[in-house]
């Protein structure tokens, strides 16, 4: 687990495109810089004390954990402005308490695991691939994290590009607009193989 050294803990909030969700952001570091990790439901929060304990809040329906972001997904028809007070100083206080992030070992093991997505079968395949992610990882990932998402590369293979979406571009209604005017065009642009470009299995 990362320890957090800080004795004052910031916390604020920045809107995103997908109204359901809110970024807030610390000045703490909770995972290493280009990591990420995305919890749907509470079962898939176990290596997480903090997600778990955010899940306990009857609104949060998904928990996005980043470098020194946390992006809350909410369920319920209240207004963020009801929300972010409760959420803020829920944060403050576990981080300066010295709460846990991860369970021991999860951020070393996380490191450790291997981030390149599928294994491809042909050398062709594998050089186009290298090159759509480092065009995902230099381009595209820091704009979407700026919005309290991520996106990473899953597999290349007949000219299709398969991401996974995760925080707040998961469900986020400009989405898919954002991917297939903006992502799709520039990988097509800048390497000329990509035919489009899908997520989870879904065309956009």
């Amino acid at each position: 687990m990362l320890e957090n050294k800080e004795k004052v803990v910031s916390v604020y909030a920045e809107a995103n495109p997908n109204p359901e969700s809110m970024k807030l952001v610390m000045n703490v570091q909770l995972l290493p810089e280009g990591q990420s990790v995305d919890y749907p439901t509470l079962e898939s929060a176990m290596e997480s004390p903090l997600a778990q304990e955010l899940f306990n809040f009857d609104y949060v329906s998904r928990v996005f954990i980043a470098n020194n972001f946390v992006t809350i997904t909410k369920a319920s028809e209240l207004e963020w402005t009801k929300l972010i007070p409760e959420l803020r100083t829920f944060l403050k206080s576990y981080i300066e308490a010295g709460g846990p992030v991860f369970n021991e070992g999860f951020v070393a093991k996380k490191q450790a695991a291997t981030t390149e997505g599928d294994v491809t079968a042909t050398a062709e395949d594998a050089e186009i691939s290298k090159k759509v992610i480092d065009l995902l990882e230099n381009y595209v990932r820091p704009a979407v994290e700026q919005d309290g998402g991520n996106i990473t590369f899953k597999s290349y293979k007949d000219g299709v590009v398969t991401v996974h979406l995760q925080g707040s571009c998961s469900g986020c209604p400009s989405a898919t607009v954002t991917l297939k005017a903006g992502i799709e065009n520039l990988l097509k642009r800048m390497v000329p193989e990509v035919t489009e470009v899908v997520a989870d299995g879904v065309t956009i």
